[in-house]
């Protein structure tokens, strides 16, 4: 079951009953049992779609922004590698999933630079005495449907070096 569908089906059962006896009972025409059902399943469907949008990604997200503390982090980091990214996700999903386990300093997804799009894989900048924790608790993690890959960043080769060896 998809994460929108599991957090929207709370208010639409919860809607759909009081559709339900909205229609049932308080509304003077005559309708079956069954009619008031289906109108009430039908202003739920158009109902709660709108204020799950309107509520936003508290209503819908697998992680609440609130958890995030604001770090002013001024010690010795850590650079993980993190692959296998949904490309639905940004920024604040990764650091909120992140936080959890320590402390964040700094999150950057990688895009491609001629279409925009997030290429799968970024790197997470972290105290490093957490990131061992994190890298354990992390790699192979479920996270939007997706296997999280987490290492430890290495170094990037710089082409010029690579060639004249």
């Amino acid at each position: 079951m998809s994460s929108m569908l599991r957090a929207s089906l709370p208010y639409t059962l919860a809607l759909a009953v009081i559709a339900f006896l909205v229609f049932n009972f308080a509304v003077t025409l005559p309708l079956s049992s069954g009619w008031a059902f289906i109108a009430g399943v039908l202003t739920c469907g158009i109902l709660v779609p709108i204020l799950v949008d309107v509520k936003g990604p508290a209503v819908s997200a697998e992680i609440s922004t609130q958890e995030i503390p604001n770090n002013d982090f001024s010690g010795e980091t850590a650079t993980l590698y993190v692959g296998n990214l949904p490309y639905r996700a940004n920024e604040d999903a990764v650091k909120a999933l992140f936080s959890r386990y320590g402390t964040v300093v700094n999150v950057r997804l990688m895009k491609d630079r001629q279409t925009g799009r997030r290429r799968g894989f970024g790197f997470v900048e972290v105290a490093a005495a957490d990131a061992n924790q994190m890298i354990t608790k992390l790699n192979d993690f479920e996270f939007q449907e997706r296997t999280l890959k987490v290492r430890e960043a290495r170094e990037r080769q710089d082409e010029d070096n690579s060639n004249n060896e």
